[in-house]
This record gives C-alpha cells, sequence and structure tokens, in this order.
C-alpha cells in the first residue's frame, strides 16, 4: 500500500538542545503523522536555558532548498517559525508569493524563552509588510503581539493583525499573570473566541513552536484553519502537562504523550 502522508515544510531555526526550532517542528509534525521538510533559517547556539548565540543563514541559500524542495514534493502547508534577521524575512518572502495557494502558520518568534531578544525593527517591519498579508493564521504569544502592533490592549492587537493581513490571529496568554491561560482567537474583523486552559506550573521549551507546527499538521491532514487551532491547543496542553526535563533549564514538551500508556 503507498499511503501519501500530508507534507508542511517548516522554515525554522536549528536548536542544539532538541526543545525547540526545527526539531520541535518536526517531532510535531511526525505526532500527527504529517511528513516534515525543512529549511534552516538560522543556526544558534543555545541550551535549555536560553540563546547565546544567532547565525542566520544565506538568503540565496534559503531561497534556493526551498525551491529546490518544491520542484519535487507538493507541499500542503507552510510553517514558519524563528526567522531571525530582515534579510531571511525577504527571503521566505519571495518563496511564498511563488506558491500562494499553500497555506501559511507563522509563528513570529521575537524572543527566545529565556529572554534573549531575536528581532529587531527592521525585522518586525518586514513581518509586517512582506509576511502578514501572506498569512492564514498568526500564533503569537501576547508579548509578540504587543511588539507586532504597538499597542497594547490584547483585543485592539487581534483585530490590527486581522487589519494588517491575516486570515486568523491566535494570540496565546501564557506571558500573562492571570489564574488560567486565555488564548484569544481573532477572526472575520472580531474575537471569534476565547480559549481557557489550566495554568502548568513549569517553563516550557518550544512550546509556540509546537502549537504552530500541531496548527499547520492538522490543516495538512485536511481540518479547516478554525477547528486546526482549536484541536492543537488540546495536543499542545497535553504535550506540555507532560512535559520533561533533560538539562536545568526549561522543560521539554512531550510530544508523543499519545504512545505512553501511564501519562
Amino acid at each position: 500500500m503507498n499511503y501519501k502522508r500530508p507534507v508542511v515544510l517548516s522554515f525554522s531555526g536549528h536548536d542544539p538542545s532538541g526543545g525547540a526550532g526545527v526539531q520541535a517542528d518536526i517531532e510535531t509534525l511526525v505526532s500527527h503523522q504529517c511528513h516534515a521538510t525543512s529549511v534552516i533559517t538560522a543556526l544558534t547556539e543555545q541550551d535549555t536555558h536560553n540563546v547565546k548565540k544567532l547565525l542566520p543563514q544565506r538568503p540565496a541559500d534559503i531561497i534556493a532548498q526551498a525551491h529546490t524542495l518544491l520542484s519535487d514534493i507538493n507541499v500542503d502547508v507552510f510553517k514558519i517559525g524563528l526567522i531571525g534577521h530582515y534579510d531571511t524575512a525577504v527571503a521566505i518572502h519571495s518563496v511564498l508569493t511563488h506558491y500562494p495557494h499553500i497555506p501559511v502558520v507563522l509563528d513570529p518568534v521575537l524572543a527566545a524563552g529565556g529572554g534573549t531578544d531575536l528581532s529587531s525593527q527592521q525585522l518586525l517591519t518586514a513581518i509586517v509588510d512582506l509576511l502578514l498579508p501572506c498569512t492564514t493564521v498568526l500564533t503569537p504569544n501576547s508579548e509578540e503581539a504587543r511588539k507586532l502592533t504597538g499597542l497594547t490592549d490584547l483585543q485592539d492587537c487581534g483585530l490590527k493583525l486581522l487589519e494588517l493581513g491575516c486570515d486568523a490571529v491566535l494570540i496565546t496568554g501564557t506571558h500573562e499573570t492571570t489564574p488560567s491561560v486565555s488564548n484569544q482567537l481573532f477572526y472575520d474583523g472580531r474575537c471569534w473566541e476565547t480559549y481557557n486552559w489550566d495554568r502548568l506550573p513549569d517553563s516550557y521549551h518550544g512550546s509556540g513552536c509546537t502549537l504552530a507546527a500541531s496548527i499547520a499538521a492538522l490543516m495538512a491532514r485536511g481540518l479547516q484553519p478554525l477547528q486546526a487551532v482549536a484541536e492543537a491547543q488540546e495536543y499542545t496542553w497535553n504535550a506540555l502537562r507532560t512535559a520533561y526535563l533533560t538539562g536545568t533549564g526549561q522543560h521539554n514538551p512531550n510530544r508523543f504523550f499519545w504512545m505512553e500508556e501511564d501519562v
């Protein structure tokens, strides 16, 4: 039997610790029975605590790798994670414009979990001007939503991000101080739905990557974006609930929690 797996192409950075970035994307996509293809946007020096150094890859190489893949493989969804540099955003945009029929899930990674800033004003401008108009689902945390819009109120942020061209925006609330985590979905010019989740006790490495990759995988498997957003949150929450430590910093999401009978 020739079983065809849906294909997701991840534009993402490489995390040597294995918790975030392209490895998080690959684990999540495989967990959803998708085939993961990838283009590395940047190498990093990092551990489970923080990013120490960012090493962007050459834009021409990013474009060449993507076009070589896309000329051979039918990709169902693009997932974009760490961009890290203005030129990288321009390179990704040049690829997206050649394949406007492929949906885009964008996780705007603007800072590391440990706090290191991974963006510049020039990069923010490129994301807003070039990438948001191509985005099907945007998944910023509350801090990223404020940084992208320059606004404070999250309702205002969500509506502004829709105006900037995104089809749907899920603003996650883990960085807020509320007792539970409230994730707000914006769609069709309004706050479409609010999802409330029990706040978990630890800090997690690659949670945003996991959520966005799960949305991309579910869309690749045929779910509509809003349904994918709903189901991906449950998957991500369970991956965080069963997270584990490998170092002395943040916990790693258990992206294969469903394989473990005792979990």
